[in-house]
This record gives structure tokens, sequence and C-alpha cells, in this order.
């Protein structure tokens, strides 16, 4: 039976885990550590954090967590960071359902865009685009400029001008970037 839940900082452990066995060894206890630190960081708006339980067991993750731009406090945004999902569960849609809720409850909440920093052939079958995201500045210089995209979600979430995008202090880490 998978259910997709909100996570609490009872899921701290299995969160960490999730990241540990689903990233290469290079990243994996930088996206652990992010995961955690992202569960316990008080944002306002909220960070939602979800995740994806099999009989019981916690098998995906997923963040999503607020960004602003300079001078416009009516414009809302989020950035989807981390994902994973343990190996054994991977190419079951569990990462797709994390992401779909994700997009549905910040669609409904209002949100103008949602960011994603990753791989465009992965992130494109939910609507991410690099043209969204281009008038936005990611917060570090990127080391894959191409993996910069984004999603409008309601109007107001695109611009012709460009704007500095800012994000919470879980992500203020040029080497997540």
């Amino acid at each position: 039976m998978k259910r997709i839940r909100e996570a609490t900082n009872l899921d701290r452990e299995e969160v960490r885990e999730v990241h540990l066995r689903a990233f290469p060894e290079e990243e994996r206890q930088m996206v652990a550590a992010l995961a955690i630190n992202l569960l316990s960081e008080e944002t306002s708006p909220e960070t939602i954090v979800l995740v994806a339980e099999i009989d019981g067991k916690v098998a995906g993750h997923v963040a999503f967590s607020p960004v602003t731009i300079e001078n416009n406090e009516s414009w809302n945004g989020y950035i989807l960071a981390p994902l994973g999902v343990k190996p054994e569960y991977q190419k079951r849609r569990i990462g797709s359902e994390l992401i779909e809720n994700g997009i549905d409850r910040l669609t409904r909440a209002g949100i103008n865009i949602l960011f994603v920093y990753g791989d465009p052939k992965y992130y494109c079958r939910y609507g991410f685009t690099a043209d969204s995201a281009s008038n936005f500045l990611p917060p570090y210089e990127l080391q894959y400029p191409f993996g910069w995209q984004a999603l409008v979600l309601n109007e107001g979430g695109s611009s012709n001008t460009a704007f500095s995008v800012s994000c919470v202090a879980s992500l203020c880490d040029p080497r997540l970037w």
C-alpha cells in the first residue's frame, strides 16, 4: 500500500536513509543533510516536505521550499529540492507522485512558479522548462546552467524582467548549485 503524506521530525532518519541510498557517493552526505535541514527549518511561507510510504516504510522524499525575488512581495515562488527515492523503489512512479502531489498543493495555494535545478530530461515531463526560468537568476553560479528550470503554476509566474532568486538558509550553500 502506497501513500504520500507530510513528513515530520519523526521521519528524520528514514529521510536521511532515502538520500544516502539514492545519491552517488560524492553527493549523498550533502543531499541527506539538506533534506534533514529542510525538515526542521522554519520558513515563511512554510516548506512542504513529503514522503512516500510503501507498507509503512519511507520509500521516497521531496521538499518544496519558498524562494523570493527582490522588490515583489506579491510574488510567490518555491523550489523543488531535494527529491530522492530508495533504489529498490525506483521506476515505480514514486518520485512522480511526490512531485505531482507537491505541484498540486502549490497550485492550489496560489504559488506563481516552481523552480528546480535538475535533469531537464526528467523534469520536462512535469512541464518544467529552461525558458520559464530564463528571467530568474539562481541564487548561486550553476555548475550545470541547463538544469535551471521552472514551471509556471499560476498567473504572475512569468516575467519579462530579470530577477535574482533568494532561497531559504538550508539551500544557501554554493556547493549545492
